[in-house]
């Protein structure tokens, strides 16, 4: 007899998938998500949104790229899930939005199912240091389509933001400070010309390099730093006039995003020194200055543009809460770019 299990669909195995990630999807609950008994749609109660005078909602989507390639080589599953929520809910952070929910969808060759509960327990994990709620999710399996190994993930958030109170570009004023909130590490962009070093200088994920304190696998495993409530709580105390989650394209391109036409970021390089990860992949692939700027964010995972008089303060508030920042430039006038003095 032929049966979806024969074409290569185990239900039941998708089935132990959802009961072992349910502990863990459930420390990112917040108090307005509603329970839907029938598991087909996440709920969140809007009335939360009462207490805005015109909130506007925002919302972000995203993937991983093929940092995933790596995770699946390494057999490490745990943390890719924060890399997803790295990159979509401090995206809506960038406009002062804060994260409310989020949804994921994992596509992959097999279920196996200790793997997808690893997987989406790193995206709760990662929506609990966001503030945000994972509401719901998808996980397909598509044999023959892909290997029993691969898989892939994506997933979209939602957040809200008072629309008086939306940063952006609009209130960058010549004479403001940059801030550089450091990365821990590569972040999730970048990793084909990771793969592409990894193979021409037949390095191994087991490697160990005297640069680095541990496995060349974990250092490019390193999970996304989160930044939503560190910069939320950062713009509820002091004056906060734009952000810049630097991802792929590095820190020029996506400064330049967060500025008004008329003036400039003129960043200073010798204000804060990479990780050593970057100068490995820079060594060992003969990647130039000018490539590696605008493929990776060496160390710079989020730039917070603020008035110069409050620049100390928000560097004393950052690190209170364990990030290093630093003064990383300023604001003058221009034609809407960040760059190096």
């Amino acid at each position: 007899m032929t049966t979806y299990e024969a074409a290569g669909v185990d239900i039941e195995a998708g089935e132990r998938a959802v009961e072992l990630m349910k502990d863990k999807v459930a420390r990112s609950r917040r108090p307005e998500v509603v329970d839907d008994a029938s598991g087909f749609a996440g709920l969140f109660d809007a009335s939360a949104l009462l207490r805005y005078q015109r909130p506007l909602l925002a919302t972000s989507t995203d993937g991983v790229g093929t940092k995933v390639m790596i995770a699946q080589r390494y057999g490490k599953h745990d943390t890719i899930g924060i890399d997803l929520v790295g990159m979509v809910l401090d995206d809506l952070v960038v406009c002062g939005a804060e994260p409310l929910f989020m949804t994921d969808y994992i596509a992959c060759g097999k279920v196996v199912p200790e793997r997808i509960a690893e997987i989406v327990g790193g995206v709760a994990e990662g929506c609990r240091l966001a503030g945000a709620a994972l509401v719901g999710g998808e996980t397909a399996e598509h044999p023959g389509a892909m290997g029993a190994d691969e898989y892939d993930l994506a997933g979209a958030g939602t957040g809200v933001v008072e629309a008086a109170a939306m940063l952006g570009p609009s209130r960058v004023a010549e004479g403001d400070v940059v801030l550089g909130l450091a990365s821990s590490g590569i972040h999730s962009n970048g990793y084909s010309l990771v793969r592409h070093v990894l193979r021409e200088a037949g390095l191994s994920l087991d490697a160990t390099l005297p640069e680095l304190r541990r496995p060349l696998g974990e250092e490019l495993l390193e999970p996304t730093r989160i930044y939503s409530l560190d910069c939320l709580e950062l713009a509820r105390t002091l004056e906060v006039h734009a952000y810049a989650h630097i991802t792929g394209g590095g820190l020029e391109a996506n400064l330049s995003r967060s500025l008004p036409s008329h003036l400039d970021a003129l960043l200073d390089r010798s204000s804060w020194t990479p990780p050593a990860i970057f100068g490995v992949l820079a060594g060992h692939g003969g990647i130039e200055q000018e490539a590696m700027d605008r493929t990776f964010n060496l160390g710079v995972g989020m730039a917070a543009v603020v008035p110069a008089d409050v620049a100390d303060a928000a560097i004393k508030l950052l690190a209170g809460r364990g990030l290093e920042t630093w003064v990383l430039g300023e604001i003058v006038p221009g034609t809407g770019q960040a760059r190096y003095r």
